[in-house]
């Protein structure tokens, strides 16, 4: 039997405290201004073992099948059909995707290949010595180097989802010897698995439209789920996860939502994915905020921002925010211009607790098109709402530009503005707007609104 090389452990570093929730967030410091010494690397570590190899006719006589593709070979004791006859044709075309996102040369890697166990009954699997008996328990999947193991799923999206998953794993630890601390493991194979088949064709790493699009999966369900009942995690926390946590479902949500969020965002998705650089170093948590040491208290602010406005089909680009400074008011006042397909932007104004401002919209906008375009002007329209508001609302926030990182956002606290609204904001600093629609659904929107702000 193969020895078992066990996951990699990693000495914790200290990273960013703050609890993230509905309400209330703790103030916590940004990363440290020197990462310090290099923490040793894996390099030292054995080499992954090869897959096994096995007799056909000894698989045969223990009731299973082989199923060989190019990159996989894959044994079930499940019956033929369709969904799962393809699944060697479905491993070959995320090779080449894995080789993308990686920077790996594919035709260097022309002959890896892994074995893969798709099983119905596990003690058939473990009597014919295919499972491991000194594996440890897991709740869906398993990877060992070139091999992995996947329990039979509920649906044929899930059971594609778990392969591609464990796949995942395979090919980063064959090919960086780690796949770093468990978040970004476990946050980076949630990601890439999450995959569109249509056709004959697979798209790794969507965000998915709808959730009848990816059965099963339901990570979207554990954030916002978590979100309303004050429990969301902050991404310190995030990255604290530890391996034992892994045999529930909830870290794998939080762990595709910290993935998603970094790779998904204009302005963090290339540190990110450079982030693989360091993935065989014990210290990669200090060396993964270092990159965004600039960054990090708008990075724990979009944070927020992003769980507390999760759909399925979230939209990063149009969704992310250019956080600017504004400039104070003349006694005259000034005017904002904003788009309608853009979430919150800055107005370039600076307003003061306590003070009163007059705020007057003009302009019409599309936001949406089925079945038809649909108008609004700055009240919105009220044949549909979101989040308690009318769809196209005018909505006004103030973002705080002295808040100690990891402190509320201001503009989770929103304001209906509409056509014309009198506000006295509680808190100093640069005034936002947005016209109220879900971040998901900013692609069908056009045109724009100018808001008058004069102080009283």
């Amino acid at each position: 039997m193969q020895r078992i090389r066990p996951h990699l452990r990693f000495r914790w570093v200290p990273v960013l405290a703050l609890f993230l929730g509905c309400a209330a967030f703790a103030a916590t410091p940004g990363p440290q201004a020197e990462p310090g010494p290099a923490a040793p690397s894996f390099a030292d570590l054995p080499p992954p073992r090869p897959p096994r190899k096995f007799d056909d006719a000894q698989i045969r006589a223990a009731g299973m099948r082989k199923l060989a593709g190019k990159h996989l070979t894959l044994y079930t004791d499940l019956g033929s059909n369709a969904a799962v006859d393809e699944l060697p044709q479905i491993f070959d075309q995320a090779f080449p995707q894995w080789c993308a996102y990686f920077h790996c040369d594919p035709a260097r890697l022309a002959d890896w290949r892994i074995n893969g166990f798709l099983m119905g009954e596990q003690e058939r699997f473990r009597q014919s010595k295919l499972l491991p008996a000194d594996l440890p328990k897991f709740l869906h999947g398993y990877e060992v180097d070139y091999e992995i193991w996947v329990n039979e799923q509920t649906t044929d999206y899930y059971r594609r989802h778990l392969l591609l998953h464990e796949g995942t794993h395979a090919f980063m630890r064959t090919q960086f010897n780690s796949c770093g601390p468990p978040w970004y493991m476990e946050g980076l194979a949630e990601l890439l698995a999450t995959h569109r088949w249509v056709d004959g064709k697979l798209t790794l790493g969507i965000m998915p439209d709808k959730k009848e699009d990816v059965p099963g999966w339901g990570r979207i369900k554990i954030v916002k789920d978590a979100f309303a009942k004050n429990q969301a995690h902050s991404l310190a926390q995030v990255l604290r996860f530890q391996p034992s946590q892994f045999l529930t479902t909830e870290p794998y949500g939080w762990s595709w939502a910290a993935t998603a969020f970094f790779n998904g965002h204009p302005k963090y998705r290339d540190r990110f994915r450079d982030a693989v650089k360091d993935v065989d170093h014990r210290d990669f948590n200090a060396r993964f905020q270092e990159r965004f040491k600039t960054d990090w208290p708008l990075v724990t602010e979009e944070w927020q921002l992003f769980i507390a406005t999760l759909e399925y089909g979230y939209d990063f680009d149009r969704a992310a925010i250019d956080f600017q400074i504004g400039k104070p008011l003349a006694s005259a006042g000034g005017t904002a211009t904003l788009r309608a397909d853009r979430g919150w932007q800055a107005s370039g104004f600076v307003v003061e607790a306590g003070r009163k401002y007059r705020l007057r919209a003009s302009g019409r906008y599309q936001i949406a098109k089925l079945p038809k375009p649909w108008l609004s002007e700055a009240n919105g329209v009220s044949l549909r709402y979101y989040r308690g508001h009318p769809l196209g609302l005018l909505l006004a926030a103030v973002h705080n530009d002295d808040a100690p990182p990891g402190a509320p956002s201001g503009l989770l606290q929103p304001i209906a503005v509409g056509l014309s609204q009198t506000i006295a904001p509680d808190r100093s600093g640069t005034l936002y707007f947005k016209i109220n629609d879900s971040p998901a659904e900013l692609s069908d929107n056009s045109g724009g609104l100018s808001v008058e702000i004069v102080p009283e």
